[in-house]
């Protein structure tokens, strides 16, 4: 399990496992990760005069695509009760630490470090296991932890963005740590900074940060289709007026066709109006404004003789002499 020189491991195809416990052996990395991809090898570097490992490792798969899927699924799991770090061995060589330490307080007792890591890792690089402060005889936590960031920037997007957010039914609070050994100087300052525009922290560590919304889908433009020869603003004009006593004219043919010829006026068979009734001077009157009754009936506002059949109304009844008859019985 013993690995060879660096130089011949695929460094693209390992990974490095921090945090680990005292009772960790190389054989157990080996069991561990296999579960993840196939194995070449196992590397715990010990001391030379305790014979004990330091805590950390290196686990070399047979591809990069391995390695990917083992950091996904092994990060943050715990071996003996502690939180292991997994993530690239080239990426943990240049990463530095450059301050962008911070603080988060009122923290639930039932928050662990995975569930931090899967939090905070969304703003940006977290170089070292989040540390929830415990106590050291039962292991609670005491309501409080720090997360080292690789920029200001994740530091700072995490700070605007979960100070005063729930976690687990508490609302956390989030600052700057305060730097060590200083009489209350916090990180953050404007030198740390000039100092962390110069970490090689290359781009392709960065996680993946876009998790708003996709961005609006544009609506296909309609374009207005023209409305069809003859019409004005989208309505179709209204027929002409018929001239009096004659037809509406037909509406128009699609193009193309020949046009309908025009209907001749209906014949006129109405006699001529005596001279001195109607109109003055003789003037027959305009089609449509006067017929002759049909025969046998009488001009409008004349007598009628009542129809053959019809006579005076009969006389009325002389009163009769029976006595009226009793009243039935009650209905049931």
């Amino acid at each position: 399990m013993a690995a060879g020189p660096v130089s011949e491991r695929n460094q693209d195809a390992t990974i490095y496992v921090g945090g680990l416990d005292e009772k960790v052996n190389e054989a157990l990395l080996w069991e561990l990760f296999v579960q993840a991809g196939p194995v070449v090898n196992v590397h715990m570097p010990k001391d030379r005069v305790t014979m004990q490992h330091q805590g950390y490792g290196f686990v070399e798969f047979l591809g990069e695509d391995d390695a990917d899927y083992s950091i996904k699924i092994m990060n943050m799991i715990k071996l003996f009760g502690k939180p292991v770090r997994v993530n690239k061995a080239s990426a943990h060589q240049k990463n530095l630490d450059v301050g962008a330490n911070i603080f988060i307080g009122n923290l639930d007792p039932e928050v662990d470090e995975k569930l931090l890591y899967d939090t905070f890792s969304a703003f940006g690089v977290i170089l070292t296991t989040p540390k929830i402060q415990r106590d050291p005889e039962t292991g609670n936590s005491k309501g409080f932890a720090f997360i080292n960031y690789a920029s200001f920037e994740a530091s700072d997007a995490a700070i605007e963005a979960m100070n005063g957010q729930y976690l687990c039914n508490r609302a956390i609070a989030i600052s700057y740590a305060f730097k060590k050994d200083s009489k209350g100087e916090r990180h953050g300052s404007a030198a740390e900074r000039l100092l962390a525009a110069q970490n090689p922290l290359s781009q392709a560590d960065r996680p993946h940060q876009l998790f708003a919304d996709a961005p609006p889908v544009p609506l296909p433009s309609i374009t207005p289709v023209p409305p069809p020869p003859g019409m004005m603003g989208g309505y179709m004009p209204p027929p002409p007026v018929p001239p009096p006593g004659g037809m509406p004219p037909l509406p128009p043919g699609p193009p193309g066709s020949h046009p309908m010829p025009p209907m001749p006026p209906p014949p006129s068979n109405r006699p001529p109006m005596p001279p001195g009734r109607g109109f003055p001077g003789g003037m027959p009157p305009p089609p449509g404004s006067w017929m002759p009754p049909p025969p046998g009936m009488a001009p409008h506002g004349a007598w009628r003789p009542p129809p053959p059949g019809w006579g005076p109304p009969p006389p009325p009844r002389p009163p009769s002499s029976q006595p009226p008859m009793p009243p039935g019985p009650p209905p049931r």
